[in-house]
């Protein structure tokens, strides 16, 4: 997904250390995606459209669920995430995804899909609305609409009386903020699917809490994917201090403090497409 936001681009950019991260964030998500889509009724033989791909994450997630008689159409608008996208589908063996380079607002042009998904891509567009409705026309009736989103509550306000490990948090919000993105995306899906002219949607919420050590390194490679929105004047930059040592620090400060930590609450939402 690249430069949807609404305001001063694409909050995570697109290098080659980002793909890389991703790939790492997708390992640690990517079983609470897998629960949505399978409750979403995504299984073998289906076509499915990925809305947003990127580096290619949850197109292989969803390659694995439908196998080799099911097919992936991922739809990303920037072209380096594509052709890594297409480099780890290959190195993965995985011959049933394709990749189309295009606006995800004004996907047209295919034969229906038996499902339309994303991960973390509504937050970033300027009407998620439209992509959702565009989206579900390409869908059959009866097939599913299932989108992933996030909520920062739990993840903000666990990491509050934190004070190193909260300043990097909120130095992550301040880069979101000031890019336009929706940080409580997840608790608008209703709406937006109302809004689509899609059926209320089934709505689930689940929260990774602790794993202190993944934590903070999750929390330290998001900082510095952020840190081209940050504001070089933000006092949070002093409250941080050295990145190159700052995982190590959380950790430390977590440890300590025997904190229970709660990651960004991951929102999903699926309906089936009516007639």
């Amino acid at each position: 997904m690249a430069d949807k936001s609404p305001a001063g681009g694409y909050t995570l950019g697109n290098t080659d250390a980002e793909h890389e991260r991703l790939a790492r964030q997708a390992a640690i998500f990517n079983p609470i995606t897998e629960r949505l889509f399978r409750a979403a009724g995504i299984g073998p033989g289906q076509r499915v459209l990925d809305l947003g791909s990127g580096a290619g994450d949850v197109a292989m997630l969803v390659a694995n669920l439908v196998g080799p008689s099911g097919e992936v159409v991922g739809f990303e608008r920037h072209e380096g995430s594509i052709q890594r996208a297409r480099e780890r589908c290959a190195q993965a063996g995985l011959r049933n995804v394709t990749f189309r380079q295009g606006d995800v607002a004004e996907v047209a042009g295919e034969r229906l899909f038996d499902a339309a998904v994303g991960r973390w891509i509504l937050m970033f567009v300027p009407d998620p609305i439209a992509v959702v409705r565009a989206a579900s026309a390409m869908v059959r009736p009866g097939g599913a609409v299932a989108f992933h989103e996030v909520s920062w509550e739990s993840f903000l306000s666990r990491t509050a009386s934190l004070p190193l490990t909260g300043a990097a948090v909120r130095l992550m919000r301040a880069a979101f903020v000031a890019t336009g993105a929706n940080i409580e995306m997840g608790y608008a899906l209703r709406g937006v699917f109302e809004g689509a002219g899609l059926p209320l949607p089934v709505l689930h919420m689940e929260t990774l809490l602790g794993a202190e050590a993944e934590f903070s390194r999750w929390l330290t490679d998001t900082v510095k994917s952020v840190l081209p929105h940050i504001d070089p004047a933000n006092p949070l930059l002093e409250a941080v201090g050295d990145l190159a040592t700052l995982a190590a620090r959380t950790l430390d400060e977590m440890q300590r403090d025997n904190a229970v930590i709660a990651w960004i609450s991951m929102i999903g939402a699926w309906c089936a497409r009516q007639a």
